[in-house]
């Protein structure tokens, strides 16, 4: 079974590979890496990992975990090999078919940002409703999102920002991004996390204007 690890580590060399012999001697094989983010002398990377059946993906985290300085953020099952390159192939797709735009984005981030749903919420006056939403988004009623338009992408506090109850199940991680020159934001809901870093929420700032460039203001 395949399992996506966040982990935070020492940004120097050999970390990485001491994560990596780690995680070989517990029985994983490694599928892919990505680096999400460096800050303050960490490095925070993806690992795309397989075990083999009847192994806990606990032995993950106690392996990983094992090489001084490395924290696992979050261990969850992960489908295929990761790939970096899923911004430029969902613009080309876009860009081919205009007209299916907003459902191919809605479709499309989920892969990107190794997600569970995202959707296209707009206001409208005292109502907001979506229009374009992924396979596994919450089937919800939103009522008014008053945290509608946004300025800039940011992570959504349920304590600041009022969501309907469905988008905050399974202790789901939520982002969102302005989109289009509407009350229109692009929103990506990550069941269990890990939570959304800022290197992310520019990556959804940068898709999302890309988008509403090649859709003619959306």
């Amino acid at each position: 079974m395949s399992f996506l690890l966040r982990v935070v580590l020492p940004d120097q060399p050999g970390s990485l590979g001491a994560v990596a012999t780690a995680l070989g001697n517990a029985g994983a094989d490694i599928l892919g890496v990505d680096v999400v983010e460096r800050l303050h002398g960490n490095a925070i990377d993806d690992l795309a990992v397989e075990l083999p059946s009847g192994r806990p993906p606990d032995v993950l985290i106690t392996a990983a975990e094992s090489v001084p300085g490395v924290t696992v953020e979050s261990v969850r099952p992960h489908s295929g090999r990761l790939d970096t390159h899923r911004e430029l192939e969902l613009i080309e797709e876009i860009t081919g078919d205009p007209g299916n735009g907003l459902m191919l984005l809605a479709a499309g981030v989920p892969r990107i940002f190794r997600a569970g749903w995202a959707l296209i919420a707009v206001r409208d006056g005292d109502r907001s409703y979506r229009t374009a939403e992924s396979a596994a988004a919450p089937e919800t009623r939103a009522g008014d999102l008053p945290w509608l338009p946004l300025k800039r992408a940011i992570v959504i506090d349920p304590e600041l920002h009022w969501v309907p109850e469905p988008w905050l199940a399974l202790d789901t991680e939520l982002a969102a991004a302005p989109f289009g020159a509407a009350a229109q934001a692009l929103v990506v809901g990550r069941p269990g996390g890990p939570a959304f870093r800022p290197s992310e929420l520019a990556r959804l700032t940068h898709l999302a204007g890309i988008i509403t460039t090649v859709l003619g203001g959306a």
